[in-house]
C-alpha cells in the first residue's frame, strides 16, 4: 500500500467535499467518500488540495468523528 499518495492520485476534484460547519476561510479539511473503490476514506487540507492526502479506513473515520463530536465546544 502506497502510503504516500497526494489528493490527486488518491481521487478526482469532484469527490472531495467540505463540510457546511466550516468556516467562510480556507481553514478546513476536506474528505472524499472511498469506500466503494479503495475501502477509505480520504482527507486533505482545503488549503492545498492537491498536496498529501490520508486514506483513513471507515472504522479510524468513525471513531475521528466521534470523538470530534463529543469534545466540541469543550
Amino acid at each position: 500500500m502506497n502510503t504516500h499518495l497526494t489528493a490527486s492520485e488518491l481521487a478526482s476534484e469532484d469527490v472531495w467535499f467540505k463540510s457546511t460547519y466550516s468556516d467562510p476561510g480556507q481553514n478546513c479539511v476536506e474528505v472524499a467518500d472511498l469506500t466503494a473503490p479503495r475501502t477509505g476514506i480520504g482527507v486533505r487540507d482545503s488549503k492545498n488540495p492537491h498536496g498529501p492526502a490520508l486514506l483513513l479506513h471507515p472504522s479510524s473515520w468513525s471513531a475521528f468523528i466521534t470523538h470530534v463530536s463529543r469534545n466540541a465546544g469543550a
